[in-house]
């Protein structure tokens, strides 16, 4: 786990709970496009079917964990977080403190960033929800795990799911596993502001567009991890740290997740890339530390 300064403060503004609140019913409406870093859903076998890709209803994330039960720390009707998350030392002591304090550096770089190039960054919520979720994107499952959606900008997230990735895909884990999610969620608010996400389309491919989006969120996460540091929230990161962030790209890989699931791979059906590709970008992005290296769209991938 990362230095976490235990005097800076938490802003729990950037964070709805919704945790405890009940469901919706149903899973993702069509034509609720929503990006992340796991896969496509036509439903297989809860998460697995929403990794392997098929359709464009939501493209959800991949996220993976060693967080441990955070779902057993919500206070039922949706947890005030305001009243428990309020320094570093209480990301110290509960993790979806930790989460808050990840939110909270990512878009404090991304600030800083835009206000460098002269520009303005718009944030973006993340919201913490049990079983089921209504976005702007329609409602969804808790089985699709992290996602963000571009029609409200915000960003959602079952806690639970890391579990879900740890158990059935093999996933290293890692507390700064999660931070890795976050931030490739994050990586898609980007493109939304940029608007390269709009135009990201439903294509499959070992060099798809869909392909090279998800490619540049995972390398804008690392460019955060590089800078996070930065923030003032996180004071020290370990190769350790890099290493579970490297595991969880790799985890997601559309190649692993084919491999395990299916028993073969295709990448003619691959929306997020391979192993390889996931880490290969998510390195350049933590060694050069600047956006600009991150064009995922020219030239190979």
């Amino acid at each position: 786990m990362p230095i976490i300064n235990r005097k800076a403060r938490l802003d729990t503004t950037q964070v709805e709970d919704r945790r405890g609140r009940g469901g919706f019913g149903g899973f993702p409406i069509p034509g609720g496009l929503a990006a992340g870093g796991g896969g496509i859903g036509v439903i297989v076998m809860l998460v697995a079917a929403l990794l392997l890709g098929g359709g464009n209803i939501f493209d959800t994330s991949g996220g993976l964990g060693g967080l441990g039960s955070l779902q057993d720390q919500t206070v039922g009707g949706g947890q005030v977080l305001s009243q428990e998350c309020q320094t570093g030392a209480d990301a110290l002591e509960r993790q979806d403190c930790l989460m808050v304090a990840y939110v909270n550096s990512i878009q404090d770089y991304w600030t800083d960033e835009y206000a460098r190039r002269g520009q303005s960054y718009e944030p973006a919520t993340t919201t913490f929800f049990t079983d089921q979720v209504s976005t702007g994107c329609g409602f969804a499952s808790s089985a699709v795990g992290p996602f963000y959606c571009p029609r409200d900008g915000n960003a959602y997230i079952d806690l639970g799911f890391f579990d879900e990735l740890r158990d059935r895909f093999g996933a290293q884990g890692g507390d700064f596993a999660a931070a890795y999610v976050l931030a490739h969620e994050y990586g898609h608010h980007i493109q939304n502001l940029t608007g390269t996400l709009s135009s990201s389309g439903g294509d499959t491919g070992a060099e798809s567009r869909a392909v090279r989006t998800e490619l540049q969120a995972d390398c804008f996460a690392g460019v955060w991890s590089q800078n996070a540091e930065q923030t003032g929230i996180i004071t020290g990161l370990t190769q350790t740290d890099i290493t579970e962030a490297l595991d969880a790209a790799a985890a997601v890989g559309d190649d692993r997740i084919q491999e395990r699931i299916e028993g073969r791979v295709d990448p003619e059906r691959w929306t997020h890339g391979s192993s390889e590709q996931r880490q290969e970008w998510f390195t350049t992005g933590y060694e050069s530390g600047n956006p600009d290296a991150c064009d995922t769209f020219g030239g190979n991938v």
